[in-house]
This record gives C-alpha cells, structure tokens and sequence, in this order.
C-alpha cells in the first residue's frame, strides 16, 4: 500500500518567517528612527522567529514520528492482508482435496482402490444406457474367490488383505481400459465387459481369469493357491437394468461354485428358481435347531463276527414344509455357509447326553462317533468345545470318538497340533474316507489317530474290481503296520462282509447290519445283537 509525502511544515515556516522578517526588517527601519528602539525591535522579532522556529521543528518531528508510525501501521496491514489471503487460498484448496477425498472414498474401495458397489452400479447404469444407444452387447462377470475365509481364518487377515490386493492388480492387469473392475466387499469381485461380440467372448475372458488366479500367489512368506467361481450374465438377454444383470450374475457365480468351483457359468432362467430354492432351504436349516426339527440317528458297528462294537452318529433333518431331507440335500450347503458349525456343536452334545443316558439306563455302549467338519476345526476352538461338551455331560472320553476326514487333515494347516490336544483329552480319533486324499505315510505316522477308516468308494468294489480290492489290502496292511484298528464303511452285501472278515478288517459299518436309526430304536438293536444267542 503506497504512503502519501509528509507535509514539510518547517520548510513551509522558514519560508513565511524569511519573508516576514524582511518585511518587518523594511517596516521597522521606517517606522522607528532610533537605531536603539530599532535594533531591540528587531532583536524581540529574531528571538521570536527563534521561538516559533524551535515550536516548529517539535512540530515537525511529532509530524514525522505519526507519519513513520502511519507507514509502518499500512505495512502491517498490508503484511496482514496477504497472510490472510494466502490462509484463505490454502483452506479454500484444503477444502477442495478433502472434497476430492471424501468422494474417492465414498466411490472406491480401500483396501483395493478399485471403484466400489456404489460407483459400479453408477458405471454399469451408464454403460448400459450406451449399449442400448448403441445397439451393443456388454457383458456382467461376478467373481467370488473361492474358499477365501479359509486363508483369513488360518493365516490371518493381514494375509487375506495382501491376497485380495495381489488378486486386484492380477486381475486388472489383463482387462481392457474400457472394461470397469469393481470390488463389492469381502472376496467378491466384479466386472464388466463393454462391447463385446457375443457370448463367447465374455467365456473366453472369464476362463483366461480363472486361469490367471489359478497361479500361485506369493504372499508375506506364504505360497497361495486360489481358485475363482464366475457367473456370467448378458445384456440383454438375461436383463436389461443394473439390478437384474448383478443379480443373475450372482446367481450363475453360485451355479458355477455348486458345480464343483474354479470354473464359470452362464446365466439361464433356470437358476433363479435353484437360488430362490437354495435361500430358502438355508433359511429353513438355520431354524431347524429352535423348531426341534433334528434328530441324530445312529448306525450300528459290529466286529465281524457280528457282535455291535459301537456307533456312528448322523443328522437327520424331518422339515415342518419340506418333510423328510436328504443329508445329501442339506449337509453340502451347511458346509457351504457355515451353519455346519452350530449343527455340529449341536450334535456333539446331543450324542454324549445320550451315551450318558444310556449308561445311566444300563446299556453301555462302548463308543460313539461324531463327524467333524473342516469348517468346525477353522472357526472355532474345536479342542475347548469337546473338553467343555465333555464336561457338561460326565462322559468319560474315550467313549468319543471324533473321526476327521483325510482332506481335512491335509488342508488344515495345524492340522497335527489338533488332533494332539484332542488326544491329550483321551477321546479316540479316526481319520474318515481314507484312501480318498493324498496324504504322505511319513505324515500320516505322527497323526495320533487310532483308527482308518476304509471308504465306500473302495468297499462296492469288493468282488467285481481288483483295483479297489487292493487298495482295501495295502489299507488294511498300513493299519497293522501302524497299530491302527480298521472300521469299512458302506458294506452291504454278504460277499463284502466275507471278504472284509478274511483279510482281518476290525470292524464293519453298513445298511448289512442297519440303516441309521433314531435312538430308541437303535437301543432295541443294539440289546437284540448284544444278548447271547
């Protein structure tokens, strides 16, 4: 800010008073004729003009000083000004980055960056306006990561968020820049595929992804391997709004999980009616507990000369609106969404309340089995839930027997820590199925399990395939070497029974000798087979 000059007042005096005093100079040499009078005259003016010039001078300084303090008053408003102003310009561009922000966060993901549900349907909603302008064809992927909870549950979510971010950069690296990649939440993903040629090429894209996330993920000193069910959905053909296309998206990705995962699947009308079905047996399941729609039936084992030896425990769901389901019906989709979980606590405590009803009754059976699922050995702490099911019913624990199938024992990654504090309980454990995974004899060795079980898949084999009677042979002969006792499932016939009894098989489990059965019913059997002939 520019100052205005300070008025000179001192010049301005010395002026007035020089022409004053020559005036007055003329005026007194005129006036008095005394030389005396006139020189005092003008020695009182000298003095006077002294008088006023000191008075000015003062004048003049207190004029300075205000001006000085004027100027300096003006630069620090000024200094003020620009601070100020360049306060205002920062918090006005603050503002805008914090806007920017907020609205990146609001329409991208997180952990990923890629666009999220919100600024998908946005994407899709504008490339399906496109597409119909167009008279184009675009093409919805849904993709969801197959047994992901797994890696988080085992290895921990700081593993799974590197995985879900290792699995973004993998999968937008080999998309197309026109194409949207989004993330929906958890291990879901999804794409669209903007102007594609038909059908085939959507599959084609979709098989190159499933091949890509097939491929080992190197993550935090850990080697992954994942595998990714898509579904795909058209337009037009199978909707044309955002809601339709993500939802028959969704449902083909379901269609491709139940058709045995890692691969994809195209829409088709018949789906919807199989999800709206799937959601409501699972709705269905989940309240089978509360509405006592369950049962555990049990299925005799005998040794081979036909005495009962123990049992093994099912469950048995008797539907209010469905009636009686297959366990071939509902057992996968527990195991699918996890309500195997509460159903397998539920049975583990059905199953010693009963054994200790039986002994309190007189009729000791020696033990019981209970399947466990790999869900169960994952989520929760499976070694606390048998000790603490144990403990509420008095049952001593080596009338339990746990059996762990053998592909079980062989994802689990502390598998062997498990099952040794599950023996240090002193309940007895089986491993289920075996011969069916591939589990190595010098891992199998520090296993503290106590029986093998021979899989049926071997068992129908017996008398009409030499391949599954050998392998019965060298399970039967692993055992013995191992100090294992041998349980064969599914024996239904007298000439599977004959060959199981000569070759030394320990005990027998099959509809030969029953059909799983409701308890009471399972009582009258067990006290005909036990009583002596």
């Amino acid at each position: 800010m520019s100052t205005t000059p300070t008025f000179n007042l001192l010049r301005y005096f010395s002026t007035l008073s020089f022409i004053f005093i020559a005036l007055a100079s003329g005026l007194v040499g005129a006036y008095f004729e005394n030389t005396t009078i006139r020189n005092a005259v003008l020695v009182a003016l000298t003095l006077l003009f002294i008088f006023q010039l000191l008075v000015v001078r003062r004048a003049q300084g207190i004029l300075e000083q205000q001006s000085a303090a004027l100027e300096e008053a003006n630069r620090e408003l000024d200094h003020r000004v620009q601070l100020r102003t360049r306060e205002l310009q920062a918090e006005v561009v603050e503002r805008r980055n914090t806007e920017a922000r907020l609205d990146h966060l609001a329409h991208h993901d997180p952990l990923t960056g890629l666009p999220n549900r919100l600024m998908f349907l946005e994407n899709l909603k504008h490339s399906i306006a496109l597409a119909a302008r167009g008279d184009r064809h675009l093409a919805v992927l849904f993709i969801d990561l197959d047994r992901f909870k797994e890696v988080n549950d085992t290895l921990g979510h700081a593993v799974g968020d590197e995985l879900l971010i290792a699995v973004t950069h993998r999968l937008a690296g080999h998309l197309r820049t026109s194409d949207t990649l989004a993330r929906l939440g958890g291990d879901e993903f999804v794409c669209v595929l903007e102007d594609i040629k038909d059908a085939s090429e959507a599959g084609r894209v979709a098989d190159k992804l499933i091949g890509l996330l097939s491929q080992p993920f190197s993550i935090l000193e850990h080697e992954l391997f994942v595998s990714a069910s898509i579904g795909i959905c058209l337009y037009a053909a199978d909707g044309d709004d955002v809601d339709t296309l993500v939802r028959n998206a969704d449902t083909a990705m379901y269609q491709a999980k139940a058709n045995g995962r890692g691969c994809s699947y195209f829409y088709s009308p018949e789906m919807t009616a199989y999800a709206r079905e799937r959601n409501r047996l699972e709705g269905l399941l989940r309240r089978a507990i509360e509405t006592d729609e369950l049962a555990v039936h049990y299925q005799l084992k005998v040794a081979p000369d036909g005495r009962p030896t123990g049992a093994e425990a099912l469950l048995r769901w008797h539907s209010a609106e469905l009636g009686s389901v297959a366990p071939v019906r509902f057992i996968p989709l527990a195991e699918e969404t996890g309500i195997i979980v509460p159903l397998g606590e539920w049975i583990l405590r059905q199953v010693c309340r009963q054994m200790v009803a039986w002994r309190a009754a007189g009729l000791r059976v020696p033990k019981v089995s209970v399947n466990l699922s790999v869900k169960q050995i994952e989520r929760i702490d499976i070694v606390a839930l048998v000790e603490s099911a144990l403990a509420e019913t008095g049952l001593e624990p080596a009338a339990l027997e746990l059996e762990i199938t053998e592909s079980a024992i062989m994802n689990i990654e502390d598998a062997l820590t498990i099952l040794e504090n599950l023996h240090r309980l002193g309940v007895h454990l089986a491993i289920d199925d075996f011969g069916t995974g591939y589990s190595s004899l010098s891992y199998l060795k520090k296993l503290p399990v106590h029986t093998l079980k021979i899989d049926r898949a071997f068992v129908v084999g017996i008398g009409s395939n030499a391949g599954d009677e050998a392998i019965i042979d060298t399970i039967m002969s692993l055992a013995r070497s191992l100090g294992l006792t041998t349980v064969a499932e599914g024996v239904d016939s007298q000439q599977q029974l004959d060959y199981l009894k000569a070759i030394g098989c320990d005990e027998i489990q099959g509809y030969y000798f029953g059909k799983p059965q409701p308890a009471d019913e399972f009582l009258a059997r067990w006290q005909s087979r036990a009583a002596p002939a």
